[in-house]
């Protein structure tokens, strides 16, 4: 079995948060919490979370509500969050923040989707 990474402390933790500027720390995990237009969208965005997360074999915790996603990562074989946590992370954003741009031909979901 390999070695857990190494957990991120102080300048380094802070530097890497600084990348997500919507994501914070708290009670030990890099945290970040979605708002959707309601039901439909909430489930699928926590089946995309999950697709990345089984893909990157790296999983989150989840809490859920109606139109609410809150992703929590930490590294669990090292107890605490490491540069795993801070890439998935990026990931999750860059799929659920994705939104056409103005010159495509894709008009893009009408109502606001997630922030």
């Amino acid at each position: 079995m390999a070695d857990a990474p190494a957990v991120l402390e102080g300048e380094a933790l802070a530097a890497e948060l600084a990348k997500l500027p919507d994501w914070e720390i708290r009670d030990g995990w890099l945290r970040r919490t979605f708002h959707t237009p309601g039901w439909p969208h909430t489930m699928m965005l926590v089946q995309a979370v999950g697709l990345l997360a089984e893909a990157a074999w790296h999983h989150p915790d989840m809490r859920i509500g109606y139109a609410i996603v809150t992703v929590m990562l930490q590294t669990h074989s090292a107890r605490g969050i490491t540069l795993l946590d801070f890439e998935l992370a990026t990931k999750i954003d860059s799929l659920a923040l994705w939104k056409p741009a103005p010159t495509s031909s894709l008009t893009g979901f009408p109502k606001k989707w997630i922030h």
